[in-house]
Order: C-alpha cells, then structure tokens, then sequence
C-alpha cells in the first residue's frame, strides 16, 4: 500500500521502502535487508565472505556507497523523467549537469579505489558490494545517460556483473528502471502530485 500510510509505518519507522517482513519481524534500509537476507538463507560465501578481510571490503564499500554512488546517480532519474512527471515543468539542464559532474567523480573514486584491476570489487567473485552498486548505476542508463560509455573499466565490471548474476534474471530484474521513460505517458492523480512535487523538489537542494 502507500508508503505513508499508518500500515507503512509499522514495517518501517522512516514510512520508506525498501523494508523488509518476515513473520513478526521487520526491518528497514536496503544494506541491512540484504544482510539480513544473506545470513538466513545461507546463501555462497562470496556474496557476504566469511573471511573477515574479505568482509571488511564488503562493508567499506557499502558505508562508501550511501555518500557517493547512491547520492548521485538516481537523481538522473528524478531530474529527467519523474519530477517533471510530478510538477509538470522541466529542470533546467544545468540541474543535470551538476549531478553527472558529481557521479562523474563517484565513478573515479569508484573505478580507482575499489575496482582497480580486479574482476569484482573484492576481488574474483562478485559480492553485495557488486550488486547493490550496479542497482544505482543502471539508473542513469534507464533515462539516457550512459555512464559505462567512454568508461572501458567500467563497462567490462557490468559484463561481468551480468554473466555472474545471469543475463536475463539481470535485465528482468532492471526492466522496470531501462523503461522508466514509458511513466512519462502516465497520468498522475493531482492530489498525489500537490503531494509530492515539493517532496521532490527537497530531495535535490
């Protein structure tokens, strides 16, 4: 149901997804649930190692990621397709160009200090680390805006990426995100877009 009903608020403080119900049990923001998840099922070491080095890695990428990748690049998305959605007017490109100059430089940070020369972010088998970054960075790919272009590295991470999760579970899984377009031809309910048109006008100051 919507997010900031009083149901919502039961499974997550915050009234934001991702959150997580299992049982009795809930739990909020997208690390936690992906741990969470790894340890109850088990799942192959190399998602979240057992080695404690090698799990290090995995979570300083993590705890890196919130301040960088993730506070980057899904505002392409919001600036080109679901603000002007919801407010009915275009950003200014400059607005655009301010948020790929800073993901510009996650990706650098990106490529030198975690990915380096390695097939992974750990190193030879993908992991979380792997999974929750290509999440965020398929976001600007969705609305036209090919960071993996020019950006060899890169390009080559998400192959392998898509090989070891599987192609077609790969792109399933980001069919929603590669034709996040498609919402411009939706029509919103006013009342939902009076809501939240200031909402996300905040969410870029």
């Amino acid at each position: 149901g919507p997010s900031n009903s009083e149901g919502a608020g039961k499974v997550s403080l915050l009234k934001k997804v991702p959150a997580l119900k299992d049982g009795d049990f809930t739990l909020a923001e997208c690390t936690a649930i992906l741990l969470y998840l790894s340890r109850k099922y088990n799942t192959p070491d190399h998602w979240y190692p057992s080695d404690i080095q090698k799990r290090a890695q995995v979570d300083e990428y993590l705890s890196w990621h919130h301040s960088n990748i993730r506070a980057n690049a899904p505002k392409t998305m919001w600036i080109k397709v679901l603000i002007p959605l919801f407010t009915g007017q275009p950003l200014p490109s400059e607005k655009l160009q301010e948020v790929m100059e800073g993901l510009s430089t996650s990706l650098k940070q990106f490529e030198e200090r975690f990915l380096q020369d390695k097939a992974f972010i750990i190193g030879s088998e993908i992991s979380l680390a792997d999974l929750v970054a290509i999440v965020e960075l398929m976001q600007p790919v969705g609305v036209g805006c090919d960071i993996f272009e020019d950006r060899p590295r890169l390009m080559e991470w998400r192959r392998r990426v898509e090989d070891a999760v599987g192609k077609e579970l790969f792109f399933q899984a980001h069919e929603m995100i590669l034709n996040i377009k498609e919402l411009s031809n939706i029509q919103i309910d006013p009342q939902l877009k009076e809501h939240l048109a200031p909402v996300l006008m905040k969410m870029l100051k």
